[in-house]
């Protein structure tokens, strides 16, 4: 069956902007495209958007009985954890060999079976006994990828590092004193697992829209009363969760490896749908109406919602709790956002320029790539500043020791 792309809108429907002078104009183009799509219904744009496929990085849109692939991304469930520990973040200096050693033996980086554990290190986790793994012939196929890569941390952005989080006052949340203490913080997907759905589910999606404008192309939807759409939804939901446990074993290892125990966790996805209520426009029935939010790139941020944004290898990060602002869909940044191109920092940036960014602000960098480097990226301060109105901030994160995969 093919659908109707007939009904594509001359105009966008309007939407807000968070830190739009730090936002480029081919960004907002996309996200302009977005908002023609007859599904779309609400969208918002993050300070740290900048362009990606289909929807730009930093983007939210909501959608009205459709799902669109592309929108949540290639990197199903990419995800922060955050873990503090009830010590002073000093100890990363009094014992740097162990704390290096828990980076570089308890997890994984690098593509494909560069991020692939041997069998006798194989980790373990429950995930890995969904039955949803069942639940079609094409997640059947990922279990052994899943199985391989439960616990890796891939390349790219993604990192795991040792960091001092500054809690500047009591929170009930945290349910610690304010102080200074030792953080772990880790950004990482559902590796090959979610790279697999979105590339096949896209790809499907985009055989039902053959006539769809090359400038939206990447938007192809899939209808979640269609067989394909609730396939889609079960296949993400689970690398959702597969995407959880990688970040619950890396944790795990890496406590164990440096002998202690956390005493507070928060997490979030950022590259992800859900099914939310938003207000409904006059005319409705109910006062609200169901949509599927996709959040490419934007953190959740209903009321009370705890959140992760950090910075960059070298610049500070931040634990956020949501205010739940309505016409942001409920949600904030993932980041400081690219202000360069990857290509335009390799060709750009020096490794001492890197280095000595780095070096000032007291950052041990294991691996890691100059396309990665903080110079790379929009200043941070900025970016929470531009959205002030959607989070709260609760602590502050300042990486000390970080692993990333190399060049």
């Amino acid at each position: 069956m093919l659908l109707n792309d007939q009904t594509i809108h001359a105009e966008p429907l309007p939407y807000p902007i968070w830190g739009k002078e730090q936002i480029d104009s081919e960004t907002i183009n996309q996200m302009n495209a977005s908002m023609r799509l007859p599904i779309s219904v609400a969208g918002a744009l993050m300070p740290d958007a900048h362009v990606g496929y289909g929807l730009p990085i930093g983007g939210v849109l909501a959608t009205e009985g459709a799902v669109i692939p592309y929108a949540v991304g290639v990197d199903i469930a990419c995800r922060m954890r955050l873990s503090i520990f009830p010590v002073s973040p000093i100890v990363i200096g009094q014992k740097s060999g162990q704390f290096k050693k828990s980076l570089t033996e308890q997890t994984k980086f690098g593509i494909g079976r560069g991020g692939e554990w041997r069998h006798n290190e194989q980790a373990e986790h429950e995930v890995l006994d969904d039955p949803d793994w069942d639940a079609t012939k094409y997640l059947k196929s990922l279990k052994d990828t899943a199985f391989n890569q439960l616990g890796t941390s891939g390349s790219g952005n993604h990192f795991v590092e040792w960091c001092a989080f500054t809690l500047e006052k009591a929170d009930d949340d945290v349910d610690l004193k304010a102080g200074e203490y030792l953080a772990l913080l880790s950004h990482s997907g559902s590796r090959g697992v979610g790279y697999r759905i979105a590339n096949h589910y896209s790809e499907l999606a985009a055989k039902f829209h053959p006539n769809l404008d090359k400038s939206i192309a990447h938007l192809a939807w899939l209808p979640l009363d269609w067989h394909e759409g609730q396939e889609y939804w079960i296949s993400m939901e689970l690398a959702g969760r597969f995407a959880a446990a990688n970040h619950a074993v890396i944790h795990q290892r890496m406590a164990k490896a440096v002998g202690l125990k956390p005493a507070y966790s928060a997490e979030n996805h950022h590259n992800f749908a859900w099914k939310e209520r938003i207000p409904a426009p006059s005319g409705f029935a109910s006062a609200e109406r169901e949509v599927i939010v996709h959040r490419k790139g934007a953190t959740p941020a209903g009321k009370g919602v705890m959140g992760i944004i950090p910075g960059s290898m070298g610049d500070t990060g931040y634990l956020v709790r949501g205010k739940g602002v309505v016409d942001s869909l409920n949600s904030a940044s993932h980041g400081a956002g690219r202000a360069m191109s990857r290509k335009e920092a390799l060709h750009t940036i020096t490794k001492t320029e890197r280095d000595r960014y780095l070096n000032a602000r007291n950052v041990t960098l294991i691996g890691g790539s100059l396309d990665e480097s903080p110079q790379a990226y929009k200043p941070i301060d900025e970016v929470i500043a531009a959205q002030q109105d959607l989070v709260e901030i609760v602590g502050r994160i300042q990486p000390r020791m970080v692993r990333m995969a190399t060049e």
